[in-house]
């Protein structure tokens, strides 16, 4: 219930003042002057504190200058029987939210508090929003702390307030949206809007017109003007993700876009002028598509001012465990449960995992565990159900489990050695193309070897080094 205080030195105002907004539903205090008022500031946050400006001792204005130092986000509605230009001045000057003078219509200041609570609201949100934006912006909390991702970040701090645009390479799911709002949330644009658009999830109509916007009449459906992102993102930043999928008729309208700053809406006849930044992402490969005709290559030039490549999961393994604990505590408590721990064993499984859908995938498999595993601790075998494509376990599994029991991790450590083997004899002792065959990557594979002190295989026909070749 919102909260608002009544300041008036003439008591029949109080108690109808009072009883009106009581019947209104809110929850109201009054005050029979200025001093008094101030007392109650010390000792309740109200959402609107309602004040006469001329009353003894203190005035109106000093009950608005206490407010705004006690409560800066409380709103303030001044109400007098003496309205002068000077004292409306004033009282806008020190912050009040709006000036009335009697005699009123009471229905005129209930629409006026209501506004004014509105307001309010709005401003609260706005701010948790920030903060929440500001939390989750921090480059920590993204996608990770190894060497990798922090040439990433080291690239974000230094273009986050040029006005160059950026190119984010990428995998799905590793999290290209993120660093793009990273970027934008660390310039001088982040009190602008980000305005994210994903090219290849609308048909070439509707996305041209989501980013340029129509003119009435224009075509089937336009009933009335609209504007496009461009325009709703000035001074801002916009977010084209899956750039590689965007027709080659739109990739003419956004090369004029970058070149330009300007553009025109379907059915317009004047250019709208627009500031903004352009971040584009895309898992594709740009170059190929436009050796093959299908990227327009002045666009391409245009957008790759900056490169960002984002590695995937399985290059940066060391991200894995403080990913896995972040995703487990955001998920336990989203779920309403007590936090959890991993096993050393889990933690093992979650490391050596391909993650061919990388972080995406990796929270993907901790919220499903969440929801499934019972106890205070997640242990392998709750992870080896959460996981796609996997070795069928009824094929090495025992047909029932032992009356005395089993040693599950010696067991588990049996099996992956044998499977490790296996794959070796398959192909002649070549790593690369046994690690392809376990859906591992070599960090991934090695590590198991050295583990288990299974001897190297033999050199690959490509040479000696087993490791894949790297960009």
């Amino acid at each position: 219930m919102q909260k608002i205080l009544v300041v008036d030195d003439e008591k029949s105002m109080r108690d109808f003042l009072s009883i009106v907004l009581k019947k209104e539903g809110y929850a109201v205090a009054a005050a029979a002057d200025g001093e008094e008022a101030i007392k109650l500031l010390g000792k309740e946050i109200y959402d609107l504190v309602i004040t006469d400006v001329k009353m003894p001792k203190f005035s109106g204005l000093d009950v608005l200058k206490a407010v705004k130092e006690a409560s800066p986000e409380t709103v303030v509605l001044m109400i007098t029987a003496f309205a002068s230009t000077e004292t409306a001045v004033e009282a806008m000057k020190e912050g009040a939210y709006d000036y009335l003078s009697k005699p009123f219509q009471i229905e005129e200041v209930k629409l006026v508090i209501k506004n004014a609570l509105e307001k309010k609201r709005l401003e609260t949100d706005n701010l948790l929003l920030r903060r929440q934006i500001k939390e989750a912006m921090t480059f920590e909390n993204i996608v990770g702390k190894s060497p990798a991702m922090q040439k990433v970040y080291e690239v974000v701090r230094k273009v986050a307030d040029t006005k160059s645009n950026v190119l984010i390479l990428g995998e799905s799911g590793t999290g290209k949206e993120l660093i793009a709002r990273a970027i934008h949330f660390n310039s001088n644009r982040k009190d602008k809007p980000f305005v994210a658009v994903n090219c290849s999830a609308l048909p070439e109509p509707l996305l041209e017109s989501e980013l340029f916007g129509h003119m009435k009449g224009s075509f089937t459906g336009a009933h009335i003007n609209k504007e496009g992102l461009f325009e709703v993102a000035n001074e801002g930043t916009v977010f084209l993700d899956e750039i590689g999928e965007t027709p080659p008729a739109i990739q003419v309208k956004l090369l004029r876009v970058l070149e330009e700053k300007e553009f025109r809406r379907i059915g317009g006849t004047k250019s709208v002028e627009v500031d903004i930044r352009i971040i584009a992402a895309t898992n594709k490969d740009l170059e190929k598509a436009m050796a093959e005709g299908r990227f327009r290559e002045d666009l391409y030039y245009r957008l790759d001012v900056i490169p960002i490549h984002l590695p995937p999961l399985r290059e940066r393994v060391e991200d894995i465990p403080w990913l896995a604990d972040h995703f487990l505590a955001k998920c336990s408590r989203a779920s309403g449960k007590l936090p959890k721990r991993f096993t050393p064993e889990a933690m093992h499984l979650l490391q050596t995992h391909d993650w061919r859908g990388n972080v995406r995938e990796l929270e993907n498999v901790i919220e499903r565990v969440v929801a499934m595993a019972a106890g205070e601790t997640i242990a392998a075998q709750d992870l080896t159900g959460c996981f796609e494509k996997l070795v069928p376990v009824r094929e090495i599994l025992p047909a029932d489990l032992p009356s005395d029991g089993l040693d599950l991790t010696a067991f588990m450590e049996e099996i992956e050695k044998g499977l490790l083997l296996k794959a070796l004899q398959r192909t002649g002792g070549i790593k690369r193309e046994a690690a392809k065959l376990l859906r591992l990557n070599m960090r991934s594979f090695r590590y198991r070897l050295e583990k288990y002190k299974i001897a190297k295989g033999r050199p690959s026909p490509q040479g000696t080094n087993d490791d894949p070749p790297t960009s």
